[in-house]
């Protein structure tokens, strides 16, 4: 058994990276798969990844998930919405405040049982995806439910997951390493 602080500290630093990485992917693979459909002559889709790595679910309900959480928790906490020109702040704070969490319960978890790391931290991101993006932010009322989506737009969020999980593991991994 490992140093569950220590753990925990590792993780969230690993968080936080790897959600902008994640951030990243989103990107990348959205302008990707636009660029392709050009290429081929296809019409861009409606529903799917966003060009500009938004989920889909944005466009239907017209903001991230990110910013409407941290809109519900400034009205519940602050009893005041958040200014419009702090709601991209707001929202990556949300997004990369989930991250550290994220990372801080997996670096400590990884610490009492290393079964957690398994498939590289892909298990973890797997875990995540289903607990946030398809649990619970539909729950609060912050998405449409999953039933709402198509396959695409879940196959999107999960391999966006799947590429958090693992890019949270190798990060752990190197920093745990070298303490």
């Amino acid at each position: 058994m490992g140093d569950v602080l220590k753990g925990a500290a590792i993780g969230m630093a690993a968080g936080v990276a790897a959600a902008w990485v994640m951030q990243q992917f989103q990107t990348a693979a959205a302008q990707g798969v636009k660029k392709a459909r050009q290429s081929m002559g296809l019409p861009q889709p409606t529903i799917g990844p966003r060009a500009d790595g938004r989920d889909p679910q944005e466009q239907q309900q017209g903001e991230p998930s990110a910013i409407r959480a941290a809109t519900a928790v400034a009205e519940r906490v602050l009893h005041r919405p958040i200014p419009k020109e702090h709601e991209e702040t707001a929202g990556a704070i949300a997004h990369y405040g989930l991250g550290a969490f994220c990372g801080a319960a997996y670096g400590a978890a990884a610490e009492l049982t290393p079964h957690v790391t398994a498939g590289h931290g892909t298990a973890f991101g797997a875990a995540v995806w289903l607990l946030a993006d398809e649990i619970a932010v539909p729950a609060l009322g912050l998405s449409l439910p999953p039933t709402k989506h198509p396959r695409s737009t879940h196959l999107f969020a999960l391999s966006s997951h799947l590429v958090f999980g693992a890019t949270t593991e190798l990060l752990r991994r190197a920093m745990r390493d070298r303490m």
